[in-house]
This record gives C-alpha cells, sequence and structure tokens, in this order.
C-alpha cells in the first residue's frame, strides 16, 4: 500500500447546483473560466485511490498551491508525507520516508498530465479532447481524454459547481481509479518565489537532472 500511494501521489503529475442547468452553464464553459479566473490557488485535497483488483481503498489527504504557468506544490500529509514542488523549469519529488529526492526537467511535461488543469498555461483542448457529461452528484461534468498517445491515463473526469473545480477522477490503463475532492479552494493567494522552490535536504539521495 505504501508503494501505491507514492505512486498515485507522484501520478499527479482531483456549492451546489439547481437541477435546471443552463446551457451557458455546462462543464466546458465552467472549466474555461475556472481556468481563466485561477492564475493562483492554494487549498486542501481528499484522495481516495480504487485499484482493479479486490483492495481495500486507499486514502490520503494534503495541501496544494499553484500558480500559472507550471508553477506548483503538492503536499501529502498522510498517510505517507510526499512533497511535489515545481518551479516551472524543474519538478522535484521528495520521498520523506525514503530521503530521497527526484528531479525532472519539467519542460512542456504537462501538457497531458492532470497537473495541466491547475498548473497549466490554460489551452486544455489542445491536449484534451473535452466533452459535456451532464450534471451528476450536484456537480456538471466534463471528461477530458488525452490526446497525446503515450499519456500516463485513459481519461479523465472533472466536477465543477459555481465556476469551480471541485472534484477529479482519473482511470489509469491498469483500471485504477484516483478521486481527488478539492476543500477549501481561495483563489488568487499570491506566493513568493522560493514557496515553488525545493533544496533537498542534506544527505538525501537525489535521482535525476
Amino acid at each position: 500500500m505504501n508503494r501505491l500511494l507514492r505512486r498515485t501521489a507522484a501520478f499527479f503529475f482531483s456549492l451546489s447546483l439547481s437541477a435546471a442547468v443552463s446551457a451557458a452553464d455546462d462543464g466546458i464553459a465552467q472549466l474555461q473560466r475556472f481556468i481563466a479566473q485561477a492564475g493562483s490557488a492554494e487549498g486542501h485535497f481528499e484522495q481516495i485511490v480504487v485499484s482493479g483488483a479486490a483492495r481495500r481503498p486507499q486514502l490520503s489527504s494534503g495541501s496544494f498551491a499553484f500558480e500559472r504557468p507550471g508553477r506548483f506544490r503538492w503536499l501529502v500529509d498522510a498517510p505517507y508525507p510526499q512533497l511535489l514542488v515545481s518551479d516551472g523549469g524543474r519538478l522535484w519529488i521528495w520521498d520523506e520516508d525514503l530521503n530521497q529526492v527526484t528531479v525532472k526537467v519539467l519542460d512542456d511535461a504537462l501538457g497531458s498530465t492532470p497537473a495541466a488543469i491547475l498548473a497549466g498555461e490554460g489551452a486544455l483542448e489542445e491536449a484534451f479532447e473535452l466533452v459535456d457529461e451532464g450534471v451528476a452528484e450536484d456537480l456538471v461534468w466534463v471528461r477530458a481524454t488525452p490526446r497525446q498517445a503515450d499519456a500516463s491515463f485513459e481519461f479523465m473526469r472533472m466536477g465543477l459547481s459555481g465556476d469551480m473545480l471541485m472534484r477529479m477522477e482519473l482511470r489509469d490503463h491498469f483500471g485504477q481509479t484516483t478521486t481527488i475532492d478539492f476543500v477549501s479552494i481561495q483563489l488568487g493567494v499570491q506566493r513568493a518565489p522560493e514557496f515553488f522552490r525545493f533544496v533537498p535536504p542534506e544527505g538525501a539521495d537525489v535521482i535525476g537532472d
């Protein structure tokens, strides 16, 4: 379970509506408005991973912050601490239990990943095929299928309300489903540049670029 949660955290690199929803408030329109207004934000998340096998759901929680384009901080607090930080040029993944840091050049890697919704440059139609899926569970839903053939997931569903992203559901190629609920989101939060940088702890094993 420990390894599965770590892979899921790294992979992430998830208001009620009335029953009558006008065409102007469909999912794609709300998603586009969210992207336009959320140049920066922070909040908390709760995550559930359900495997295709008959295993108990894996639960985790933590906090996040992002600033477009390319800067984000994704911290898993429990049950296994892990931190993902990007300054727009490099991505650091710190596994606290192993005291191991993986460094990657970010480049345009956000293009067809779930992180593009939060920290990308906003041109989602270039990276995803978007389809409205109507209203369910008091949310308006959009299905996003990556255009990139070798994307790390099969498709993603996003639930929105009041032009705010409330939930992500991701289905990978192995039948695993990850559901991320975003809570206590604050838009327009400005952070110092250092917040989106990471210095490996002394003695940590550093792997990558």
